[in-house]
């Protein structure tokens, strides 16, 4: 546990920890400059980032609260979706993968992990992971990594989604957040690499980021079973900060001609701007 601030080093990386002044026991991760993560030990349910909520809102539509789920995390960070999924359905079986050990192991020095929380970390990168995995091993795969402020371009690459298609089978589902701006050229890219492999996608941002007026986060999902469209998108709309769903023929509209990412053109997301989207 910490007070105050505390901070870690770790490769040419600064971590810093803050805590939240307004609630004991809540804390700000800070990787780089750029607030990553927020976690509340006493509330795991409190998801301060209003992305991660939209996040929250597609494992509580596609599993029923207090159902067991397997879940396969992309990105560890302070593990802010993971002790979600354990506070909502605490059978489930999580794997994380977090290629960053020192990171890991800091944050389970300073923010733990409740008992026989489920909670596996696997000190691997997102590619190798989902690779190593056998066929319909997971019920979901959240991707939500970071290197520094930029997703690493090798995760969304039509064949990378095409191996997390192998590990989440015909029933299971993908939900990739990833930060865009301006004419939003890269997330139409993941776009269309989620949309060639998965029959059912949904596509969501915020409205001023959807217009490219604003630096934002954006989440996108994707399964061959049927997604629960029209809840998400009340979910979305009822949100503090309302964020805008695109589905079927106005999703299509919006990919247009745009291509898949390959692993032979594949690029990080955008640098983020002044005043940019959390990450995490």
């Amino acid at each position: 546990m910490v007070s105050g601030k505390t901070v870690l080093e770790t490769g040419s990386q600064t971590v810093t920890l803050v805590q939240d002044s307004a609630r004991p026991g809540a804390y700000l991760v800070r990787i780089g400059g750029t607030d990553q993560s927020y976690v509340d030990l006493a509330d795991p349910l409190r998801l301060e980032f209003d992305y991660v909520q939209r996040i929250a809102d597609v494992i509580d539509e596609v599993a029923p609260d207090g159902e067991r789920i397997r879940v396969v995390h992309v990105g560890g960070a302070a593990l802010t979706l993971p002790r979600y999924v354990t506070a909502t359905r605490p059978s489930s079986a999580q794997i994380v993968l977090e290629p960053d050990e020192e990171l890991t192991r800091w944050v389970r020095e300073h923010l733990p992990l409740p008992r026989q929380s489920g909670i596996k970390v696997r000190a691997v990168d997102g590619q190798t992971g989902i690779g190593a995995m056998r066929d319909g091993f997971a019920d979901l795969v959240i991707v939500d990594a970071f290197d520094g402020a930029r997703v690493p371009a090798e995760l969304t690459t039509v064949e990378f989604l095409s191996d997390v298609r192998r590990v989440v089978g015909a029933t299971g589902a993908v939900v990739i957040n990833v930060t865009d701006s301006g004419g939003l050229a890269y997330s139409r890219r993941v776009l269309a690499g989620v949309a060639e492999v998965f029959t059912h996608v949904v596509y969501g941002a915020e409205p001023a980021t959807l217009k490219g007026r604003r630096f934002g986060n954006v989440i996108i999902s994707g399964s061959d079973a049927a997604l629960p469209e029209a809840a998400l998108i009340r979910r979305g709309a009822g949100s503090m900060f309302p964020y805008r769903l695109l589905t079927g023929g106005q999703l299509r509209r919006f990919v247009g001609s745009a291509l898949p990412f390959t692993s032979a053109d594949a690029e990080p997301s955008p640098d983020p701007v002044t005043g940019g989207a959390h990450f995490g």
